[in-house]
């Protein structure tokens, strides 16, 4: 393909509101470095290229979760010893480990809950942690599981910012990770959180035996929303031990960042986080996520249940590449 044709349609690319598997597999199939150009290029429209998010997440509630998400240790239906599950975080606990994640740089703090779906009963604990986190100057989102109606818009008056319900992966191969709920029902908890006016966290784990295809059509679902997802989390399975997932076999590292580039050309607007997985990436690895268009990350030692590089380690990476801390909003 001729330079200026890649760049005419890239350009087009990056103005539609509607995509087909055609048109952004042709994409993820373009050469490495057209790709990773053209990637950039976008993001540098967008964002500024040497700033990332800081993002820090808390298990408020885990294990015991009744469904069988074949990549999650959280679930009471993984064969063999399973994860202790834990009652509801008092709030005032919650709002001190937020405090710290501020004073750690963070500028956004998600909270997340091993439930299908929160019970009436828990929703005045879940609103005053929203409420406190908020009052510390942060952005707050949450990750709880399907939501009714009624509840996206408590969490909303709240003051919750953001909420995460990820697809994880495409359609097609949705229920040969997950049985106990649907596809359809994530996209009706994505559809809930958008009417009740919160902004939409939502993304994919890439490793899980998918096929290109699957990541491609991940990626167009989320891009056709009526409004794509601000936030779009792309996790690297972490196999652990005892899930359906244990012996999936990693992604190819390179193919990994094609969906990280094709991510941010499809959503160019959209914070693209690189998330679960990055103690398995080297520094090399992330430095081309980051250069493909990631520009969010979770700090902190621990993601949920699974380890994370530490703050040290990602300020000295940080330090090397020249990278920022993005400020609150952006600014």
């Amino acid at each position: 393909m001729a330079f200026a044709e890649l760049a005419s349609m890239v350009e087009r690319a990056s103005r539609r509101t509607h995509w087909t598997r055609a048109m952004a597999r042709r994409l993820y199939e373009l050469p490495f470095a057209d790709l990773m150009f053209e990637a950039q290029t976008v993001h540098r429209r967008h964002f500024d290229p040497n700033r990332v998010q800081m993002s820090r997440l808390l298990s408020i509630k885990t294990g015991g979760c009744p469904e069988d998400c074949g990549y999650c240790s959280q679930s009471a239906r993984t064969p063999g010893e399973k994860l202790k599950a834990s009652k509801l975080m008092e709030v005032e606990r919650v709002i001190e480990e937020a405090r710290k994640a501020k004073e750690g740089g963070a500028t956004r703090y998600c909270m997340g809950a091993a439930w299908r779906s929160p019970k009436d009963r828990d929703m005045d604990m879940v609103v005053a942690m929203v409420e406190g986190v908020k009052g510390l100057g942060m952005e707050t989102c949450m990750t709880l599981g399907m939501l009714s109606p009624e509840q996206a818009l408590r969490l909303k008056d709240a003051g919750l910012d953001y909420y995460n319900h990820n697809l994880d992966t495409s359609e097609r191969y949705y229920s040969e990770i997950i049985t106990t709920r649907t596809f359809a029902d994530r996209l009706e908890t994505l559809d809930n959180v958008r009417s009740a006016g919160m902004k939409v966290c939502a993304g994919g784990i890439l490793g899980m035996g998918e096929t290109a295809d699957d990541r491609v059509d991940m990626l167009v679902t989320l891009a056709n929303l009526d409004e794509a997802p601000e936030s779009v989390p792309i996790n690297m399975l972490i196999p652990i031990p005892g899930t359906q997932l244990e012996n999936a076999e990693p992604i190819d590292p390179l193919d990994f960042v094609r969906v990280i580039a094709l991510a941010r050309i499809m959503m160019p607007e959209s914070h693209v986080r690189l998330s679960a997985g990055r103690t398995e990436m080297s520094d090399e690895l992330q430095a081309m996520c980051f250069l493909a268009g990631a520009n969010s990350i979770f700090v902190g030692e621990t993601l949920l249940t699974a380890d994370n590089p530490g703050e040290d380690h990602d300020g000295a990476l940080f330090r090397r590449l020249g990278i920022e801390p993005e400020p609150r909003d952006g600014a």
